[in-house]
């Protein structure tokens, strides 16, 4: 499928990576992906996709289930024949088509977008030329494209290029932040290049895995469910949680927040 112009985003300006925060190390994170494998199975990444389809499929994961991105991505695939179809449509029918996934409205603009810079760029929609390129080309690239920030890059890096990078998600950056491999409030781009610097090249992409599934099963927003943890005795945030002092300290947090409003 195909792409017009569109001006740089600005988010390709390299970012400052934070120091290396306390407690967090290379040992460590191996110990806790052994952990993850033992108790949630193997770590298996997603079925591997050309790199145009993992980036749209990304696009439409964004604020919603693997469920409903799926059943987003086959009625769009369903209702166009391809990729040029879908740029040239008018928004409102690939917004029609996407609307499982939730966010139709704004997401059937940006994948149109990106299909249109892509094609007045390359003349075709295809990215398999991302293959040869090295890593921090094929992000730039990507980043550039309208709407495409560090973790959708990632996405198509790890899962259709095979490239040993770690998309952090919300669920990814939840998880780390409470073991205190990345510091609180750390912006996207310096987010993975901290646990990029962390995570040793050969386990990157299933500790992803890990992390989403423990995020998604144990590790929630809101109280995390410690006591069932598999990681729970290297988890700085463990004991708060356990002993009650975590719920006191979130109230005070949200008032805070409540007041700088």
């Amino acid at each position: 499928m195909t792409r017009k112009p569109s001006s740089p985003s600005g988010r390709t300006r390299a970012a400052a990576v934070p120091p290396h925060p306390p407690g967090a190390a290379a040992r460590d994170i191996r110990r806790a992906h052994k952990l993850l494998e033992r108790r949630l199975g193997p770590l298996e990444p997603p079925r591997r996709l050309d790199p145009l389809e993992e980036l749209i499929l990304t696009v439409l994961s964004q604020n919603t289930s693997d469920v409903n991105r799926d059943r987003a991505y086959a009625s769009l695939t369903e209702r166009f024949a391809s990729w040029e179809e879908v740029a040239d449509a008018d928004a409102r029918d690939v917004a029609d088509a996407i609307r499982p996934g939730g966010l139709a409205n704004t997401k059937a603009p940006r994948i149109q977008a990106i299909l249109r810079a892509i094609e007045h760029e390359h003349g075709k929609l295809d990215l398999r030329f991302l293959d040869r390129m090295p890593d921090d080309e094929v992000r730039t690239y990507l980043m550039e494209l309208p709407g495409v920030g560090p973790k959708t890059a990632a996405c198509v890096l790890a899962f259709s290029l095979l490239r040993p990078v770690i998309p952090v998600d919300t669920h990814v950056r939840r998880v780390a932040e409470r073991l205190g491999w990345i510091p609180p409030r750390t912006n996207d781009a310096d987010a993975h290049a901290v646990l990029e610097r962390l995570v040793s090249a050969d386990i990157r992409v299933t500790t992803h895995v890990g992390l989403i599934r423990l995020g998604r099963e144990i590790c929630k927003p809101g109280r995390p469910r410690c006591e069932e943890c598999p990681l729970q005795a290297m988890c700085p945030t463990a004991p708060a949680v356990l002993s009650g002092a975590w719920r006191a300290r979130e109230a005070v947090s949200r008032r805070r927040r409540a007041r700088s409003d």
